[in-house]
Protein backbone atom coordinates (compact mmCIF):
# COMPACT_ATOMS: atom_id res chain seq x y z
CA UNK A 1 0.00 0.00 0.00
CA UNK A 2 1.09 3.43 -1.13
CA UNK A 3 1.23 5.52 2.20
CA UNK A 4 0.38 9.40 1.99
CA UNK A 5 3.59 11.72 1.84
CA UNK A 6 1.90 15.15 3.32
CA UNK A 7 -1.36 16.34 4.01
CA UNK A 8 -3.40 17.16 0.68
CA UNK A 9 -3.45 20.98 -0.62
CA UNK A 10 -7.10 22.47 -1.27
CA UNK A 11 -6.57 21.94 -4.85
CA UNK A 12 -6.38 17.71 -4.40
CA UNK A 13 -9.31 14.67 -5.79
CA UNK A 14 -10.21 12.55 -3.77
CA UNK A 15 -11.70 9.34 -5.25
CA UNK A 16 -14.57 7.43 -3.48
CA UNK A 17 -15.85 3.97 -4.51
CA UNK A 18 -19.53 4.07 -4.63
CA UNK A 19 -21.98 6.35 -5.80
CA UNK A 20 -25.01 6.03 -3.11
CA UNK A 21 -25.96 8.85 -0.64
CA UNK A 22 -22.79 8.21 1.52
CA UNK A 23 -20.87 8.82 -1.23
CA UNK A 24 -22.52 11.97 -2.15
CA UNK A 25 -22.09 13.20 1.63
CA UNK A 26 -19.08 12.60 1.61
CA UNK A 27 -18.36 14.45 -1.64
CA UNK A 28 -20.57 17.53 -0.15
CA UNK A 29 -18.49 17.63 2.63
CA UNK A 30 -14.79 17.48 0.36
CA UNK A 31 -16.48 20.50 -1.47
CA UNK A 32 -16.80 22.38 1.58
CA UNK A 33 -13.13 21.82 2.37
CA UNK A 34 -12.13 23.18 -1.10
CA UNK A 35 -11.74 19.74 -2.29
CA UNK A 36 -12.82 18.30 -5.53
CA UNK A 37 -14.10 14.48 -6.19
CA UNK A 38 -14.27 11.66 -8.37
CA UNK A 39 -16.50 9.00 -7.97
CA UNK A 40 -16.72 5.51 -9.70
CA UNK A 41 -19.73 3.20 -9.63
CA UNK A 42 -20.91 1.41 -12.21
CA UNK A 43 -24.71 2.41 -11.15
CA UNK A 44 -25.25 5.06 -13.72
CA UNK A 45 -28.13 6.27 -11.24
CA UNK A 46 -25.97 7.00 -8.73
CA UNK A 47 -27.14 9.48 -6.08
CA UNK A 48 -23.80 10.87 -5.80
CA UNK A 49 -22.89 11.44 -9.83
CA UNK A 50 -24.65 14.91 -9.36
CA UNK A 51 -22.43 16.67 -7.03
CA UNK A 52 -19.37 16.01 -7.96
CA UNK A 53 -16.28 16.92 -10.55
CA UNK A 54 -15.83 13.89 -12.55
CA UNK A 55 -17.48 10.58 -12.43
CA UNK A 56 -16.58 7.16 -14.05
CA UNK A 57 -19.48 4.77 -14.55
CA UNK A 58 -17.85 1.44 -14.47
CA UNK A 59 -16.84 -1.83 -13.23
CA UNK A 60 -14.94 -2.20 -9.80
CA UNK A 61 -12.79 -5.09 -11.41
CA UNK A 62 -12.57 -3.03 -14.69
CA UNK A 63 -8.91 -2.42 -14.96
CA UNK A 64 -8.92 0.01 -17.45
CA UNK A 65 -11.26 2.14 -15.58
CA UNK A 66 -9.72 1.75 -12.34
CA UNK A 67 -6.53 3.11 -13.55
CA UNK A 68 -7.62 5.62 -15.06
CA UNK A 69 -9.67 6.56 -12.04
CA UNK A 70 -6.32 6.22 -10.11
CA UNK A 71 -4.76 8.79 -12.12
CA UNK A 72 -6.97 11.13 -11.87
CA UNK A 73 -6.95 11.38 -7.81
CA UNK A 74 -4.58 11.95 -4.86
CA UNK A 75 -6.38 9.45 -2.24
CA UNK A 76 -8.92 6.97 -2.48
CA UNK A 77 -11.58 6.20 0.03
CA UNK A 78 -15.03 4.30 0.04
CA UNK A 79 -18.91 4.74 1.20
CA UNK A 80 -19.12 1.08 1.06
CA UNK A 81 -17.23 -2.07 3.05
CA UNK A 82 -17.92 -4.73 0.31
CA UNK A 83 -15.21 -3.25 -2.11
CA UNK A 84 -14.38 -6.42 -4.33
CA UNK A 85 -10.43 -7.24 -2.96
CA UNK A 86 -8.75 -7.01 -6.09
CA UNK A 87 -9.98 -3.53 -6.92
CA UNK A 88 -8.72 -2.13 -3.22
CA UNK A 89 -5.62 -4.12 -4.30
CA UNK A 90 -5.34 -3.07 -7.20
CA UNK A 91 -6.01 0.79 -6.89
CA UNK A 92 -3.53 0.45 -3.35
CA UNK A 93 -0.84 -0.07 -5.56
CA UNK A 94 -1.30 3.32 -7.74
CA UNK A 95 -2.35 5.54 -4.55
CA UNK A 96 -2.81 5.67 -1.68
CA UNK A 97 -6.62 4.23 -0.38
CA UNK A 98 -7.76 5.02 2.96
CA UNK A 99 -9.44 3.22 5.38
CA UNK A 100 -6.47 0.31 4.83
CA UNK A 101 -8.21 -2.54 2.34
CA UNK A 102 -6.59 -4.89 4.42
CA UNK A 103 -9.32 -3.59 6.95
CA UNK A 104 -11.54 -4.80 4.73
CA UNK A 105 -10.76 -8.66 4.85
CA UNK A 106 -11.96 -7.88 8.83
CA UNK A 107 -14.76 -6.47 8.67
CA UNK A 108 -16.46 -7.99 5.06
CA UNK A 109 -16.77 -11.37 7.12
CA UNK A 110 -18.96 -11.39 10.24
CA UNK A 111 -17.07 -14.62 11.86
CA UNK A 112 -13.59 -12.83 10.83
CA UNK A 113 -15.07 -9.90 12.55
CA UNK A 114 -16.02 -11.16 15.77
CA UNK A 115 -13.05 -13.41 16.13
CA UNK A 116 -11.15 -9.96 15.94
CA UNK A 117 -13.04 -8.10 18.52
CA UNK A 118 -12.83 -10.99 21.21
CA UNK A 119 -9.21 -11.38 20.45
CA UNK A 120 -9.20 -7.81 21.55
CA UNK A 121 -10.97 -9.10 24.76
CA UNK A 122 -14.44 -7.19 23.88
CA UNK A 123 -17.50 -8.53 24.35
CA UNK A 124 -19.75 -10.14 21.85
CA UNK A 125 -22.51 -12.26 22.07
CA UNK A 126 -21.66 -15.83 21.89
CA UNK A 127 -21.13 -17.12 18.43
CA UNK A 128 -20.00 -20.47 16.06
CA UNK A 129 -19.23 -20.43 12.65
CA UNK A 130 -21.64 -22.70 10.60
CA UNK A 131 -20.09 -23.90 7.16
CA UNK A 132 -22.77 -26.53 6.51
CA UNK A 133 -26.49 -27.99 7.65
CA UNK A 134 -24.74 -30.76 10.19
CA UNK A 135 -22.52 -27.51 11.46
CA UNK A 136 -25.53 -25.41 12.29
CA UNK A 137 -27.09 -28.30 14.73
CA UNK A 138 -23.60 -28.61 16.15
CA UNK A 139 -23.54 -24.77 16.78
CA UNK A 140 -27.31 -24.55 17.86
CA UNK A 141 -26.08 -27.35 20.71
CA UNK A 142 -23.77 -25.18 21.56
CA UNK A 143 -25.15 -21.77 21.69
CA UNK A 144 -28.89 -22.71 22.55
CA UNK A 145 -31.99 -20.82 21.35
CA UNK A 146 -33.22 -18.64 20.27
CA UNK A 147 -30.12 -17.91 18.10
CA UNK A 148 -29.86 -15.56 15.15
CA UNK A 149 -28.12 -16.81 11.91
CA UNK A 150 -26.83 -14.65 9.64
CA UNK A 151 -24.60 -15.11 6.63
CA UNK A 152 -20.93 -14.54 6.68
CA UNK A 153 -20.77 -11.65 3.99
CA UNK A 154 -22.64 -9.27 2.34
CA UNK A 155 -25.85 -9.14 4.92
CA UNK A 156 -27.24 -5.68 5.40
CA UNK A 157 -30.32 -3.98 7.20
CA UNK A 158 -31.33 -7.80 8.34
CA UNK A 159 -30.73 -9.02 5.28
CA UNK A 160 -29.08 -12.90 4.81
CA UNK A 161 -30.37 -13.67 8.55
CA UNK A 162 -32.59 -15.63 10.36
CA UNK A 163 -33.96 -16.02 14.34
CA UNK A 164 -33.89 -19.62 14.79
CA UNK A 165 -36.61 -20.08 18.18
CA UNK A 166 -37.29 -22.99 20.06
CA UNK A 167 -39.15 -25.03 17.84
CA UNK A 168 -38.43 -24.01 14.36
CA UNK A 169 -36.71 -26.33 11.74
CA UNK A 170 -33.05 -25.57 11.45
CA UNK A 171 -33.40 -27.10 8.07
CA UNK A 172 -35.51 -23.89 7.02
CA UNK A 173 -33.58 -21.32 8.60
CA UNK A 174 -30.16 -22.71 6.34
CA UNK A 175 -32.00 -22.71 3.47
CA UNK A 176 -33.35 -19.18 4.21
CA UNK A 177 -29.99 -17.75 3.76
CA UNK A 178 -29.23 -19.89 0.75
CA UNK A 179 -27.22 -22.47 2.71
CA UNK A 180 -24.07 -20.28 2.55
CA UNK A 181 -21.08 -20.11 4.91
CA UNK A 182 -22.74 -18.46 7.92
CA UNK A 183 -22.24 -17.50 11.97
CA UNK A 184 -24.41 -18.42 14.40
CA UNK A 185 -25.16 -15.44 17.42
CA UNK A 186 -26.89 -16.03 20.68
CA UNK A 187 -29.79 -13.67 20.73
CA UNK A 188 -28.61 -11.35 23.09
CA UNK A 189 -31.79 -9.81 25.84
CA UNK A 190 -30.79 -5.85 24.95
CA UNK A 191 -32.52 -3.19 26.19
CA UNK A 192 -31.15 -0.87 23.65
CA UNK A 193 -29.03 -0.37 20.47
CA UNK A 194 -26.31 1.97 20.13
CA UNK A 195 -23.71 3.28 17.87
CA UNK A 196 -20.53 4.73 18.41
CA UNK A 197 -18.91 6.76 15.72
CA UNK A 198 -15.11 7.53 15.61
CA UNK A 199 -12.35 9.30 13.39
CA UNK A 200 -8.77 8.59 13.34
CA UNK A 201 -6.37 10.66 11.90
CA UNK A 202 -3.17 9.27 10.45
CA UNK A 203 -1.23 10.41 13.08
CA UNK A 204 -3.16 7.75 15.66
CA UNK A 205 -5.38 10.35 17.20
CA UNK A 206 -9.03 9.44 17.96
CA UNK A 207 -12.14 11.72 18.38
CA UNK A 208 -15.43 10.15 19.03
CA UNK A 209 -18.60 11.37 18.58
CA UNK A 210 -22.19 11.55 21.23
CA UNK A 211 -23.41 8.25 21.27
CA UNK A 212 -27.00 7.50 19.46
CA UNK A 213 -29.58 5.41 20.48
CA UNK A 214 -30.60 3.36 17.61
CA UNK A 215 -34.86 2.38 16.63
CA UNK A 216 -35.28 -0.21 14.00
CA UNK A 217 -38.33 -0.70 11.85
CA UNK A 218 -38.20 -3.96 9.32
CA UNK A 219 -34.59 -4.54 10.22
CA UNK A 220 -33.72 -0.93 8.92
CA UNK A 221 -32.92 1.93 10.90
CA UNK A 222 -35.71 4.38 11.47
CA UNK A 223 -34.53 6.81 14.22
CA UNK A 224 -31.32 7.65 16.30
CA UNK A 225 -31.49 9.81 19.04
CA UNK A 226 -28.69 11.59 20.56
CA UNK A 227 -27.97 11.14 23.20
CA UNK A 228 -28.26 7.73 23.77
CA UNK A 229 -30.30 6.97 27.27
CA UNK A 230 -27.37 5.26 29.38
CA UNK A 231 -25.11 5.80 32.04
CA UNK A 232 -21.99 7.98 31.95
CA UNK A 233 -20.05 4.85 32.75
CA UNK A 234 -21.81 2.99 29.91
CA UNK A 235 -20.85 5.73 27.82
CA UNK A 236 -17.43 6.08 28.23
CA UNK A 237 -17.01 2.16 28.08
CA UNK A 238 -18.76 2.18 24.59
CA UNK A 239 -16.02 5.10 23.26
CA UNK A 240 -13.11 3.20 25.04
CA UNK A 241 -14.10 0.08 22.96
CA UNK A 242 -14.57 1.75 19.75
CA UNK A 243 -10.85 3.81 20.30
CA UNK A 244 -9.49 -0.01 20.80
CA UNK A 245 -11.25 -1.04 17.68
CA UNK A 246 -10.06 1.64 15.18
CA UNK A 247 -6.31 1.92 17.06
CA UNK A 248 -5.84 -1.98 16.87
CA UNK A 249 -7.24 -2.25 12.90
CA UNK A 250 -4.84 0.90 12.53
CA UNK A 251 -8.00 2.70 10.99
CA UNK A 252 -8.22 5.92 9.01
CA UNK A 253 -11.51 7.56 8.60
CA UNK A 254 -14.80 7.14 10.29
CA UNK A 255 -15.92 4.09 11.57
CA UNK A 256 -18.90 3.00 13.82
CA UNK A 257 -19.28 0.38 16.11
CA UNK A 258 -23.04 -1.17 16.54
CA UNK A 259 -23.26 -2.09 20.20
CA UNK A 260 -25.94 -4.19 22.84
CA UNK A 261 -27.09 -2.50 26.03
CA UNK A 262 -27.62 -5.38 28.07
CA UNK A 263 -28.89 -4.26 31.83
CA UNK A 264 -27.96 -7.78 32.96
CA UNK A 265 -25.11 -7.73 35.76
CA UNK A 266 -25.61 -4.15 36.57
CA UNK A 267 -24.88 -2.93 33.18
CA UNK A 268 -22.54 -3.68 29.98
CA UNK A 269 -22.22 -2.87 26.40
CA UNK A 270 -21.64 -6.10 23.47
CA UNK A 271 -20.52 -5.43 20.48
CA UNK A 272 -22.69 -6.10 17.23
CA UNK A 273 -21.11 -5.07 14.23
CA UNK A 274 -18.14 -2.82 12.58
CA UNK A 275 -18.73 -0.18 9.99
CA UNK A 276 -15.50 0.20 8.12
CA UNK A 277 -16.79 3.91 6.82
CA UNK A 278 -19.48 6.70 7.49
CA UNK A 279 -22.87 5.59 9.50
CA UNK A 280 -26.22 5.84 8.57
CA UNK A 281 -26.61 6.42 12.46
CA UNK A 282 -24.38 9.27 12.24
CA UNK A 283 -26.35 11.62 10.05
CA UNK A 284 -27.65 13.68 12.49
CA UNK A 285 -24.25 15.26 13.10
CA UNK A 286 -24.36 16.98 9.62
CA UNK A 287 -27.05 19.53 11.58
CA UNK A 288 -26.54 18.33 15.57
CA UNK A 289 -22.98 18.78 15.89
CA UNK A 290 -20.18 21.50 15.06
CA UNK A 291 -18.60 19.28 12.89
CA UNK A 292 -20.29 16.37 10.42
CA UNK A 293 -19.20 12.65 10.68
CA UNK A 294 -18.51 13.35 6.89
CA UNK A 295 -16.04 16.10 7.28
CA UNK A 296 -14.66 14.04 9.71
CA UNK A 297 -13.87 11.62 7.55
CA UNK A 298 -12.62 13.73 4.65
CA UNK A 299 -10.15 15.40 7.36
CA UNK A 300 -8.51 12.09 8.30
CA UNK A 301 -8.35 10.93 5.09
CA UNK A 302 -6.56 13.95 3.66
CA UNK A 303 -4.36 14.20 6.47
CA UNK A 304 -5.97 16.84 8.21
CA UNK A 305 -6.23 17.43 11.95
CA UNK A 306 -9.14 16.13 13.39
CA UNK A 307 -11.03 18.15 15.84
CA UNK A 308 -14.01 17.50 18.92
CA UNK A 309 -17.11 17.61 17.92
CA UNK A 310 -19.58 19.68 19.93
CA UNK A 311 -23.07 18.84 19.94
CA UNK A 312 -25.64 21.25 19.70
CA UNK A 313 -28.01 20.12 21.82
CA UNK A 314 -30.79 16.63 21.95
CA UNK A 315 -31.04 15.37 18.23
CA UNK A 316 -33.04 13.28 16.29
CA UNK A 317 -32.35 11.63 12.71
CA UNK A 318 -35.78 10.23 10.81
CA UNK A 319 -34.67 8.45 8.05
CA UNK A 320 -37.10 8.62 5.20
CA UNK A 321 -37.58 5.18 3.51
CA UNK A 322 -39.38 4.23 0.52
CA UNK A 323 -42.79 6.11 -0.11
CA UNK A 324 -42.45 7.91 3.43
CA UNK A 325 -40.13 10.35 1.65
CA UNK A 326 -43.33 12.15 0.32
CA UNK A 327 -43.18 13.18 4.56
CA UNK A 328 -40.13 15.43 3.53
CA UNK A 329 -42.91 18.29 2.67
CA UNK A 330 -44.77 17.98 6.45
CA UNK A 331 -40.88 17.87 7.80
CA UNK A 332 -40.12 21.68 5.87
CA UNK A 333 -42.31 23.50 8.17
CA UNK A 334 -41.13 21.65 11.55
CA UNK A 335 -38.83 23.92 13.60
CA UNK A 336 -35.59 22.76 14.33
CA UNK A 337 -35.75 20.33 11.61
CA UNK A 338 -33.59 19.96 8.40
CA UNK A 339 -34.30 18.38 5.32
CA UNK A 340 -32.09 15.96 3.27
CA UNK A 341 -33.10 14.46 0.14
CA UNK A 342 -30.76 12.23 -1.63
CA UNK A 343 -31.81 12.34 -5.23
CA UNK A 344 -32.55 9.41 -5.81
CA UNK A 345 -35.01 8.99 -9.14
CA UNK A 346 -36.90 5.60 -8.13
CA UNK A 347 -38.60 4.58 -4.76
CA UNK A 348 -38.83 1.60 -3.65
CA UNK A 349 -39.97 -0.28 -0.37
CA UNK A 350 -37.23 -0.02 2.14
CA UNK A 351 -35.02 2.16 0.30
CA UNK A 352 -33.23 4.95 1.99
CA UNK A 353 -34.57 7.76 0.14
CA UNK A 354 -33.56 10.47 2.62
CA UNK A 355 -33.53 12.08 5.97
CA UNK A 356 -34.55 14.64 8.47
CA UNK A 357 -32.68 16.17 11.17
CA UNK A 358 -34.15 17.51 14.51
CA UNK A 359 -32.29 19.86 16.83
CA UNK A 360 -33.80 20.29 20.07
CA UNK A 361 -32.34 22.95 22.24
CA UNK A 362 -33.79 22.18 25.83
Amino acid sequence: MIVPPRPLGTDATIGILGGGQLGRMLALAAARLGFKCHVLCPDPQSCAFDVVRRVTEADYTDKDALDRFANDVDVVTYEFENVPAETATFLSARRPVLPDPAILATTQDRLVEKSFVTSLGIATAPFAAVDDRAGLDAALAAIGRPAVLKTRRFGYDGKGQVIVRAGDDPGAAWNAIGRQPAILEAFVPFSREISVVAARGRDGGVVVFDIGENEHRDHILAVTRVPAAISPALAEAARAIAGRIAGALGYVGVLAVEMFVVEEGGGRVLVNEIAPRVHNSGHWTQDGCSISQFEQHIRAVAGWPLVAPLRHGRVEMHNLIGHDVAAYRDWLTVPGASVHLYGKPVVRPGRKMGHVNRVFHD
